[in-house]
């Protein structure tokens, strides 16, 4: 990896670990102050106000515990980024205790803000079969 590939593979990391700690304060210093985040079977938060309470929100109802594995980074200009991730590990539900597995493929796009490599906008999908 190149060093910008290594630098965004770190703020993925970050990313991780933020989750891991349902720190949602970490999540935001990690996003564009325009980021976007499109969870699966959501509405699209668009600006840091708006990813914010949405991953406040996420962190009342579960609680994970994941890994992410980068599958490809492929810097597409100077200053942005695609990024693809799989991810895996536990969700717990916060209302009843429950756990379950958890696993999903990601795709982040990656923007350059004076010289720090920020999260521009993020998906996911589950790779699980439905839950009952």
């Amino acid at each position: 990896m190149n060093t910008d590939e290594q630098t965004i593979a770190a703020v993925l990391m970050d990313y991780q670990d933020a989750l891991n700690k349902s720190d949602a304060e970490a999540v935001i210093k990690l996003y564009t102050s325009d980021g976007v985040f499109m969870p699966q079977h959501s509405p699209s938060s668009v600006g840091v106000d708006a990813v914010r309470l949405a991953y406040d929100a996420v962190f009342r109802a579960i609680t994970l515990k994941v890994d992410f594995e980068v599958a490809e980074i492929r810097q597409i200009a100077t200053d942005w980024a695609i990024v693809r991730t799989n991810s895996a590990g536990t969700v717990k539900i916060n209302a009843t205790g429950i756990d379950a597995p958890e696993a999903n493929q990601e795709l982040f796009v990656f923007q350059r803000i004076e010289g720090t490599w920020k999260i521009a906008r993020y998906c996911f999908s589950t790779i699980n079969p439905p839950r009952a």
